[in-house]
This record gives C-alpha cells, structure tokens and sequence, in this order.
C-alpha cells in the first residue's frame, strides 16, 4: 500500500480548470505538509510560461523532450520562499490532454528529483531519519479527468514509482494551527583573509551555517512552556463539541531561547583567525509555521519553527544579493567600500482563501502593495486583494553610528579602560574573547533584518 495524499478539494478544482491554452501539457507543483502517515497538499501551482513560449504557443504535437526543467525549478526555487514553516513542495504535476505514457512518467520522475536537488542545495537545515523522503508525481488527462499518483524515494536515485491514493477533503486546512514568534537576530561573520576572495553571498551562507546550529539547538517555549518532544501539541487544551481544540487556541505563541555556551562536556575548538572584513545580520524577524490538526506531536511544531526562522533569514539574503545583482552593483564595489548598508525584504503575509494557513513574501521598501500582488499572481497563479496583504515588518528608523563612536558602546564593560585605535582593539577583542571579533560599526533596527558589511 502506497503514501496517502489528503488534498483540498479546491485543488482538485484548480487542476481541472488549468487552461492548456494549445500546449501539449503545463507543469506546476504541489504544495502542502508531510507526516509520517500522510501528506496534506493545500496548493497547487502551475509552473508560469516563458516569454519565449508564449510567443509561440501552438505545439500540440511538442514532445517532452521540451520541458523546461531549469525553468520549472527556478519556480520552485521562488515558490519556497513563500511558504511559512511546516509547508514545502510536496511534488510535481503535468496536465495533458494526451494519455499517459511512458514519456510523460519519465517526465515527472525527472522533474520530481531535479526540484527537490535544487530545493535541497538552498537549504540550512536537513531532513531527518524520520521524515518521509517520498515525493508525489501527478498526472491528469484533460479530456478524460483521468489521475495517476505516483511517489518517488528522492533520496533513492535509482528508485522507482510506487501507486498512491489521492483523496479530496473539503476544508482540509481550516483548523491548521500556526505557532508565532519574532527572533531577534544578530549575527556576525567574519571574513578572514583566505576566504576573502571567495563571493561575498558564499561566505554569508557560510555564516549563516554556523549560526543555524544555535537555532536547531535552542529552547523552545510554547505559550510560555516547554513540553516534551513526543507530547500531542494541543495537549491539555479544551475541547469543542466535535473532539478538535477551539479555534482560539489555534494560535500558538513560540519564544526561542539559545544557548550562549557550550555544555560542559563539550570543549571548545575556537581559533584566532586574521579577518579583513566582516558582515553583520542584525534585527528582529517575524516567524509564521503551520502544522496540521491530526493530533500534531510537540516535535513537529517545533521543527516547522526552526525551519521558519532558517528559511527566512537564508532567503532575505538571498533575495538581496539577487536585488544587487539585477541593480548591476558589483559585488566588487560592495566588497571594497570600507562601510556598506542594506536593508533586507521585509516579510508579508497573505491568507489563502478558505484557509487558516498564510503564505508569505518579501518586500523592499521601494516596492509597491501592486507590485508584491502581482507577483504572488505570477508565482502561485492566484489572485489576491491587496487589502489582505499583512506586512509583519514595519521599518524604522535606521542609525549607522561611526567606528570611533561605536567603540565606546561595545567597550562598557570597563568604562575606566583608555580608548585604543581601531585595529588595536579588534586585537585586544580577539586576546579577550578568544576567537570572537567585535564589530564596530552597528545598525539599531528595532523591527526588520539589516545587513552591514564592513571591511579594513
């Protein structure tokens, strides 16, 4: 007996009402949640078309051959940073008005693992043992409504398809639960002179890396508590007349709490290192995870948290490199300014109509509500009011205090201590603090990431 695929009846919709519009089949994703029993899919998407494809769109006789796999994971690529914690890409679909052959499943099978290869190298977390590695293929035949499910092991090169059920639910995700939190970040990286010459976006993720290991190891509290890993989430909470917790307990509160040393059996392996530049992450996020109501476990929620918070601070930095990228500001001017500011995206959130569950999106100051709309209709085919958009993040106002004036600041732990010159007090700061180096020039940005690069 194959995986069992619960979906949201709209979907089903969606699918049947997907305009081929004279191409011999479209692609797109499935979007939803895994457990260990089953998988939730509450989205799909069709993959949007080139503008090299819409010039020329009557092809009925097109082979597969012609799939854009590059450009279908670009969109997966895009579609998962817009999904909250706990939701990913479950699989892959084609819709045809051709019957299904042998063409079409070696299609989905190469698309289904070069999606999740791609998804994968973007990542700072892993999955676990435990999870699920299946990934869902999808076949619907336009003329007859015919369906073919199939699952993939994705993490089996050499595996092959297994049958799975696809069964539709209405209402599927109207009593998902969200847990909620803001993190405060402030993470500093810095850039020693071997692996200076590398590209600047290469050693943020670097960074990056080592600080996603304080988040997977941190304390979670929910609503103020901390609960043990195998204990059923709503555990405790009242119940309504139907057996399901109330819908006012479907909001969870999440306070993260990370360790600043290091357990005692644990020795230290910090070295001095000689840097000529450092980059600094520094603000305060908002973090959004959904998990289903099929009595979710603690460890669950707390996974789709954790995944929240990497996901969202990887993919601002991301997104802005991108932005710096499309500006044409080489990456050697911002490597070479002795002192360079940025203001990362700022998260938004909008509802999935007859949902509980919100997606999100990143926005710059710059850009308008229209803007953020029209790209949620490009990405995810769907359209949205901008009336519902929620910007979690408010900008203020941003104060970038001088090297000198700074100093004194970061240096109180012993206001009688003469004030030293710049590089002698990174050196004193690498003598004292064996293996940390202070950064002396700090954005103060009560709500929203900043990102500083700074260089000798």
């Amino acid at each position: 007996m194959g995986r069992t695929y619960i979906v949201e009846e709209n979907v089903g919709q969606y699918l049947l009402n997907v305009d081929l519009q004279g191409k011999a089949f479209v692609s797109g994703l499935l979007i939803g949640q895994s457990s260990s029993q089953k998988d939730y899919v509450i989205l799909a998407t069709r993959t949007p078309p080139k503008e090299e494809q819409n010039e020329n769109l009557k092809h009925p006789k097109a082979k597969l051959d012609n799939l854009d796999e590059e450009w279908a994971t670009e969109h997966a690529n895009q579609v998962s940073r817009m999904l909250p914690g706990g939701l990913l890409v479950l699989g892959v679909f084609i819709i045809t008005a051709l019957e299904m052959g042998n063409d079409f499943q070696n299609a989905l099978r190469r698309l289904v693992f070069a999606v999740e290869k791609s998804l994968n190298k973007k990542r700072l977390w892993n999955f676990t043992e435990e999870e699920v590695s299946e990934r869902v293929t999808l076949y619907l035949c336009s003329s007859t409504k015919k369906i073919f499910c199939r699952t993939y092991d994705v993490h089996d090169p050499k595996s092959s398809a297994k049958p799975a059920d696809w069964k539709y639910q209405n209402g599927l995700s109207t009593s998902w639960i969200s847990l909620e939190c803001t993190v405060h970040v402030n993470i500093h990286i810095p850039l020693s002179t071997a692996s200076v010459s590398y590209p600047l976006e290469k050693n943020t993720k670097n960074g990056l890396t080592r600080w996603a290991k304080q988040i997977e190891n941190g304390v979670y509290l929910i609503n103020g508590q901390v609960k043990a890993e195998d204990c059923d989430l709503l555990e405790g909470q009242k119940k309504s007349s139907r057996g399901n917790a109330q819908a006012t307990s479907h909001c969870l509160d999440v306070r993260v709490l990370t360790q600043l040393l290091l357990n005692s059996d644990h020795r230290s392996t910090a070295t001095v290192q000689i840097c000529s530049g450092s980059v600094n992450l520094k603000g305060a996020v908002k973090c959004r995870a959904y998990i289903h109501s099929n009595k979710p476990k603690v460890k669950d929620a707390v996974q789709a948290v954790k995944r929240d918070i990497l996901n969202t601070v990887a993919d601002r930095c991301e997104i802005l490199f991108e932005d710096l990228l499309m500006n044409e500001i080489p990456e050697k001017k911002v490597m070479n300014s002795e002192k360079e500011f940025h203001i990362l995206p700022h998260r938004v959130f909008v509802p999935i109509p007859g949902s509980a569950v919100m997606l999100c999106d990143y926005k710059f100051g710059d850009e308008s509500a229209e803007e953020i709309r029209d790209h949620f209709i490009e990405m995810l085919d769907h359209r949205i009011q901008i009336e519902d958009l929620e910007i979690a993040e408010e900008m203020n106002t941003v104060y970038v205090n001088s090297p000198m004036n700074t100093e004194a600041t970061l240096d109180n732990t012993d206001d009688e201590q003469p004030k030293q010159p710049i590089k002698t007090t990174i050196l004193l700061k690498i003598q004292q603090n064996t293996g940390v180096i202070a950064a002396f020039a700090v954005a103060v940005l009560a709500a929203g990431l900043s990102f500083h690069y700074f260089s000798d």
